[in-house]
């Protein structure tokens, strides 16, 4: 799992962490592995946690960001038929990686909706928090990467955990109707 840690946290150098995101923009996609047998796949476990700060004290070491992002992951699968592995090993291991960074945006909005022309149109720059959630499904038997979704949007106040849990279940459930299996 450390190579697969190092292989997500490459894909979340551009991104930002899904707790907080505003649901209306987010970015939601994924890459799926050819050729998967999905009968194959029956049980999950979940791999080592992520050693690796998402960057933001406000979901560093925060049980509840936790809680959400895992109970979201298993309640998807669980609706596909795909059980927590309760005795030997499970066919497939889960893993998560949530990033938190600070994004520039120079617009020039006044062009977009012609209120003015040419050289005019003064940008505008605007400093926000920007994140990616990524969820990698690894084959346990293989240890090969079958699956990878990642949910990207900017970052709104964490002031309450029932929006953290509601944003992170939106974004599981996006990244989750793009899983290939049942």
């Amino acid at each position: 799992m450390t190579r697969l840690s190092h292989t997500a946290v490459l894909a979340v150098g551009i991104g930002m962490a899904a707790a907080g995101c505003a649901t209306t923009s987010m970015n939601v996609s994924s890459h799926v592995r050819p050729g998967i047998d999905a009968a194959q796949y029956r049980t999950y476990g979940w791999g080592p946690a992520d050693a690796l700060p998402t960057g933001d004290p406000r979901l560093d070491a925060n049980p509840y960001f936790q809680d959400y992002v895992q109970g979201a992951v298993e309640r998807q699968l669980a609706a596909r038929g795909i059980q927590p592995s309760t005795t030997g090993a499970p066919d497939l291991l889960l893993h998560y990686h949530a990033a938190i960074d600070t994004r520039i945006d120079v617009g020039r909005s006044e062009r977009e909706y012609e209120r003015c022309q040419g050289a005019d149109c003064p940008a505008w720059i605007v400093d926000y928090e920007a994140g990616t959630l990524v969820l990698d499904v690894v084959d346990a038997r293989t240890n090969r990467l079958i699956w990878r979704g990642w949910a990207q949007d900017s970052v709104r106040e964490f002031e309450s955990r029932d929006r953290m849990a509601e944003t992170i279940g939106e974004a599981v459930r996006r990244m989750m109707a793009r899983f290939p299996l049942p």
